[in-house]
Formats: C-alpha cells, sequence, structure tokens
C-alpha cells in the first residue's frame, strides 16, 4: 500500500489513445518528475512528458490528477492519456519504472479501492462483471450492483443482525440494570423474520448466476432430425456441418447467442439413438449429459417421421418440443401433451415463433428483474450460513448460545461485504442503552 502502481487501464494493441493509471505512495511526485508539474485537480492539462534519466521527450499528453481521498482507490491518483503506440507505451512505462513506480498486479487498483473503504467486496465483483458484460441485461445487472445495490441490502441486513445481537449481549451482562424484560423475546422474533427474508432473497432460482454466467441451451433429437440445420439458422451462419448422413455430429458444437438481452450458449448434440461406433457413442453420451445440465432444451422431431422413443422420453416441463422439416410433411398436433413448435430450418418458416418462445425461456429463468440480484456461489453459501446460525439463535436453549449463533451470522454477513468488526456491536451497546453513566 506504500508502493506508487501503474498500469494500462486502456485495452492493449494498437489504438489512437492510451490512458495509464498511477496510484498510492509518493504518486504526485513521480507526475511531478515526469510532467515537469502537477495540475490542478480532476482538470485535464496538456503537458510534455520527458525521461528523468535523459530529459528526452517521451510523448505529449493530458495528465490528470486525482488527490486522495476523493479518488478511485483513495489515494493519491494520476491518469496519464498518451497516443497510443507501442513504443510510446513501453517509453513511458520505463520512465515510471525509473521514477520509483511499480506495475500493478492484477485487480490491485480495486483491491486498494476496497481496503481504503471506498467500495466493499459486493461492489468490486460488480465492477468486474461491468467489464466483462457482454449484453445490455448484463451491464444493468453489473452497474446495479457496482453501484451499491446489493451491499445497501446486505448493509440494511447487518445493521439489524448487530442490533439484535447487541441487545442480546446487554441482556447477558447487564441483566441488573433496568433493561427492558422482553429483550430476549424481541431478539427471536427479530432473527426469525430476517432469516424469512434471507432466504425470500435465496430462493430466486439463480436468476443472477444465470444471467452474469449466460444459460445453456440443448438441442436433442434423433439422427438426422435436422439439430445441426437448426443450429445454423439460429446462429445465422453454418457452425455445424450438415449431412444426410446419420451420426454426422458426434461432438458438441456449441455457438454463442443472445436473447432478450441474455447471454446463450447453444448446444448441437449427437443424436439419440443405439451408437454403431465407440466414438459416436461418446457423442450421445454427451448429449444426454448436456440435457441434464441445460436450463433450456429443444427436442427436436422430424415431421416425415413418426417421434422416436429417445427424444420423447425428453419432454418434460422446461423442455420445447420442436418439429423440424415441416416442409417435407405437415407437423402432429402433439409431442406427447405439448403442442410442438413448427419450423422448417432450410426454408426459415416458423424460425421468428420459434426465437420468441426461446427468448420468453430466457428471461423466465435468468428473470430480468431491477433488484439486486444474487450473482455468485459466494453470495449464497454466505446468505444461507447467516440464515441457518439465526435459525440456531431462535432455537438456542441458552442466552450466551443465542449470542454465539447471531455473533456466526454477523460473521457471515460480514464476508459478503468485507465488513466484519466488534466495534459496530459495541457501539449500539452503549449507544442505545447508556450504561453505567
Amino acid at each position: 500500500m506504500t508502493d506508487t502502481i501503474f498500469a494500462l487501464a486502456s485495452g492493449s494493441g494498437r489504438a489512437a489513445i492510451a490512458v495509464l493509471r498511477l496510484s498510492g505512495g509518493p504518486c504526485g511526485e513521480v507526475v511531478r518528475r515526469l510532467a515537469g508539474g502537477l495540475p490542478q485537480p480532476r482538470m485535464a492539462s496538456l503537458r510534455r512528458l520527458r525521461d528523468p534519466g535523459t530529459d528526452e521527450v517521451l510523448d505529449d499528453a493530458l495528465v490528470l490528477w486525482f488527490p486522495g481521498p476523493r479518488s478511485y482507490t483513495g489515494e493519491d491518483s494520476a491518469e496519464l492519456h498518451l497516443h497510443g503506440g507501442r513504443a510510446v507505451r513501453e517509453g513511458v512505462s520505463a520512465a515510471l519504472v525509473a521514477c520509483g513506480a511499480r506495475p500493478a498486479e492484477p485487480g490491485e487498483f480495486t483491491r486498494r479501492a476496497f481496503l481504503n473503504g471506498r467500495l466493499d467486496l459486493t461492489a468490486a465483483e460488480g465492477i468486474a462483471d461491468l467489464i466483462d458484460a457482454e449484453t445490455a441485461a448484463q451491464r444493468r445487472q453489473a452497474l446495479r450492483q457496482a453501484g451499491g445495490a446489493l451491499a445497501i441490502r446486505y448493509a440494511g441486513w447487518a445493521g439489524r443482525l448487530t442490533r439484535l445481537l447487541a441487545h442480546q449481549e446487554a441482556a447477558i451482562e447487564f441483566a441488573e440494570d433496568g433493561l427492558p424484560n422482553d429483550l430476549e423475546a424481541q431478539m427471536r422474533a427479530g432473527a426469525a423474520s430476517l432469516a424469512a427474508e434471507i432466504r425470500a432473497h435465496l430462493d430466486d432460482g439463480g436468476r443472477g448466476e444465470r444471467l452474469r454466467q449466460g444459460l445453456w441451451v440443448a438441442i436433442l433429437g434423433a439422427p438426422n432430425a435436422g439439430k445441426s440445420s437448426l443450429l445454423n439458422a439460429l446462429a445465422g451462419r453454418e457452425a455445424a456441418i450438415v449431412s444426410a448422413q446419420a451420426g454426422t455430429t458426434r461432438d458438441v458444437v456449441e455457438v454463442r447467442l443472445e436473447l432478450g438481452g441474455i447471454p446463450v450458449l447453444l448446444a448441437d448434440t449427437a443424436g439419440l439413438r443405439d451408437a454403431p461406433d465407440e466414438i459416436e457413442a461418446e457423442g450421445v453420451r454427451r448429449a444426454r449429459r448436456r440435457a441434464e445440465e441445460a436450463d433450456i432444451v429443444l427436442a427436436v422431431f422430424a415431421a416425415d417421421n413418426p417421434p422416436d422413443a429417445e427424444t420423447l422420453a425428453l419432454i418434460a416441463p422446461g423442455v420445447l418440443p420442436v418439429v423440424n422439416k415441416t416442409d417435407l410433411a405437415p407437423p402432429p398436433a402433439l409431442i406427447g401433451s405439448q403442442a410442438p413448435l413448427a419450423i422448417s430450418a432450410r426454408t426459415g418458416v416458423g424460425l421468428e415463433g420459434l426465437q420468441a418462445a426461446l427468448t420468453e425461456a430466457a428471461v423466465a429463468r435468468a428473470g430480468l428483474s431491477e433488484e439486486a440480484s444474487l450473482t455468485r456461489p459466494r453470495h449464497r453459501a454466505a446468505l444461507q450460513e447467516a440464515a441457518s446460525w439465526l435459525d440456531e439463535a431462535v432455537t438456542a436453549p441458552l442466552p450466551e448460545l443465542a449470542a454465539e449463533s447471531l455473533r456466526a451470522a454477523v460473521r457471515a454477513l460480514g464476508r459478503l461485504t468485507g465488513h466484519v468488526g466488534v466495534e459496530d456491536v459495541l457501539d449500539v451497546v452503549f449507544g442505545d442503552f447508556c450504561i453505567g453513566k
């Protein structure tokens, strides 16, 4: 935390502009040596950058100065907006090293922002998701999280839990000091209410995680049902080999799509049948495994053949039955007990309706919402642990055991945001009750 660090904040490669970010330590002195002085805070200034050892001109750059704590990291920080050539970047980087700065480790700027209290762990994760966002829906979710939507909710829960713990500790330690008699009953009721709220938040079907990671959609069916043709039609390109010969697809062929703002990994799989050779048998095994792992399954039948038993066995809630090759024969009214989506991958008939149904299913699974959603397994694990400890507190046979359970729940919630401390409890104890005055 005492070093001045720097890193390329813009993308690498050939570009008109390259942005080098600096933070921490004697950052101001490094910029003075390189640029001949510091500009006014948060105002861009055109400066000539020189190598401090040789006085060689390195570039004419825009320099911005952000004195701490009003900066991204909370430290003294600066940005150098250079011309984007590789030689310029490398020359200025070498000069920064000569001035005592060092290249930053991955994520070190955001780590320093967290350590300096500029953001919590959920906001830091939101920033990482924002950088990786591929769709508008992912961007909106990441912006909500980076903006503190999750942190606000969790901080509210942590505040209530801290107060419950403080009151329980007070009831144990200062029982003779005239405190209310119903403190423990209030604690148990409050803990039960908070556990119910946390479980309601957890009961979201994994929507936030699905939106962040993307949905898996698997195309399954008998050989020659037109699965590869359907994949190509949905992808808008020749991603899979199409042939009249059965068993052409022997491995999983994947294509990335966007449906209603949700990223989707669409997979074509081997035809379901008793495979005649070892390689195709492995492909069929992978197809069945993909069906088990997929968020949405397209069960594809050929209109010119009767429905096969293996694909019929897939029909269940969450599976979309599709009848392909309707240019060769009329589709059946029902597949199992469901009305199928009738299409022709060759002519394009029905594809618009299939895309609409797929988009509707994807939105239902990912659950586009304006509320802050869980986005990572670690969030889910910490909240499940906190709820379990709250249940323990409600049923604990002794006040001391209830307090220990509440303390464990506080730690679990604290791991979400990275804020865990005994001072919070002490503040409430002595602030609420004025003990010892």
